[in-house]
């Protein structure tokens, strides 16, 4: 046997432990929900409350772990991203998942309602759920989500990406030391694993990730009609308008463009700026820069591209830009320090056939281009794919009406970029090319629940008119309903 078959023997016997793991744990979880298939509101926060430990309990090893799999990632950006926006949605579901629990009245038609009849809504449990989480935000994305799925009542299997290796054995390591393995559990590998993981029959499936990845999610759940919520991307624009403050808003849209260093599926894509103002608008992304990220501390409130791939992915994109006649701006200061750490860079001007206007970006690069008038821009991205987020910038009521009535997102947040995620109250999904359901809050509460429709019926037999034989009593009964139904 040669090197390659012993190395494609040894990632055979890999996959199978791994698939005989899984469909093990599977099956233990399933056991587990039958034997209790509604839990009690203590029960579903004692799960909360673990999870919410775990991550407090091991900030720091949560901030070495993705040092070590970034090559550099701001402390401090890492605590707030992994520790402090995850803890939320947990703490959130901990205080209301009581009230979410409670059934829901409905309303019944007048005649039934008069003789005693009602209607009514209970969130049933789905049983199991599995998540797939990518390696952006390894832990938010991987326990944000268990907090609708747990306050649903549901077991839950993770598989976390494997190009955070170190933080996916941390994930399974926490995990392992907070749950039994019927509750929630993980599953580490690579996309052979991965590709067994959306084999399982589970009751829903989450993925968080790119959209090639997600149509094999979508077939592979179809052969066990498995229903699936996909969170992912796209080129997510930002427009200002005409009365827009140009300082804030370039301070906005900095700061979401340098949070994890633009490799966020919500980041500002790039941007369309009034053709008279896009000069003093470009003078403000450079002084918002600075401020944000002075020359002195180079790139300590940074954080380096994840993997060698991605880093030369972006360095292509912005030597296409230069090649095709864009004008490159380049923070430089931000690039030293680390092998991967790609520098903030505006590009000026781009024209569509560059890869950088093409493709998801991903990263911090950011095109700016012009524009004269909001028609313009509309009927620029209703040729695009809809894209996870759209960001508006001004006052102008008539534009913000426009925006809201001529575009299609997943979300919009108006005078500020990416901080409708942080809204537990507001449902967070895409459409279309950028994912399909939405969690966070009671919507997520929801999305990992049944809506079981339950109807008690009137103890008098007002409905027995409407039964056969059929004679004039149906008739004007029928006739009734049609007027008054």
């Amino acid at each position: 046997m040669n090197i390659a078959q012993s190395a494609s023997a040894a990632i055979d016997l890999e996959l199978a432990d791994s698939k005989g793991d899984m469909d093990r744990l599977f099956e233990v979880q399933r056991a587990a929900f039958k034997a209790e298939t509604h839990p009690s509101a203590t029960v579903r926060k004692d799960r909360l409350r673990r999870l919410l430990h775990l991550l407090v309990d091991n900030e720091q090893r949560i901030m070495d772990a993705a040092m070590a799999d970034f090559g550099y990632r701001s402390p401090q950006q890492s605590f707030f991203v992994e520790v402090v926006t995850t803890a939320k949605p947990i703490k959130e579901a901990i205080k209301k998942v009581g009230r979410w629990m409670k059934p829901e009245k409905r309303s019944v038609d007048a005649p039934f309602r008069l003789a005693g009849a009602r209607a009514e809504v209970r969130y049933q449990p789905l049983g199991v759920v599995g998540g797939i989480s990518p390696w952006n935000f390894p832990f938010n994305l991987s326990f944000a989500p268990l907090a609708g799925i747990l306050a649903a009542g549901n077991r839950a299997i993770i598989k976390p990406s494997e190009a955070t290796p170190v933080c996916a054995a941390l994930i399974a390591e926490l995990v392992a030391a907070s749950y039994d393995e019927n509750e929630v559990a993980v599953i580490n590998g690579g996309p052979d694993v991965a590709r067994a993981f959306t084999a399982l029959p589970f009751d829903h499936l989450l993925y968080t990730g790119g959209e090639a990845v997600a149509k094999h999610v979508m077939r592979a759940a179809a052969d066990n009609l498995t229903p699936v919520t996909l969170e992912l991307g796209g080129k997510s624009p930002v427009l200002i308008g005409k009365g827009a403050n140009m300082r804030l808003a370039a301070e906005r849209v900095i700061f979401g463009k340098m949070l994890n260093a633009g490799q966020i599926c919500l980041a500002p894509d790039h941007i369309f700026v009034p053709e008279d103002g896009i000069d003093d608008f470009v003078t403000a992304l450079k002084d918002a820069v600075r401020k944000t990220a002075p020359e002195d501390r180079k790139a300590a409130d940074f954080v380096s591209i994840v993997n060698d791939r991605h880093a030369e992915r972006l360095r292509s994109y912005i030597a296409d830009a230069r090649t095709q006649g864009a004008e490159i701006v380049s923070f430089d200061w931000l690039g030293e320090g680390g092998d991967n750490l790609v520098p903030l860079t505006l590009i000026l001007n781009p024209d569509e056939k560059m890869d950088v206007m093409q493709e998801e970006i991903f990263g911090p690069l950011l095109p700016i281009k012009s524009y004269r008038s909001l028609d313009d821009v509309f009927a620029y991205m209703a040729g695009q794919s809809r894209p996870l987020a759209i960001y508006y910038f001004g006052s102008d009521d008539g534009e913000i009406r426009a925006v809201l009535e001529n575009t299609q997102s997943g979300g919009v947040t108006i005078n500020d970029v990416i901080m409708h995620y942080t809204i537990d109250t507001l449902p967070f999904g895409g459409v279309g090319a950028s994912g399909m359901g939405a969690y966070h809050g009671f919507d997520g509460f929801k999305q990992f629940s049944h809506a079981r429709a339950i109807y008690r019926q009137s103890p008098f037999d007002i409905g027995g008119a409407l039964r056969p034989p059929y004679g004039r009593t149906f008739e004007r009964v029928s006739r009734f309903l049609l007027k008054h139904g």
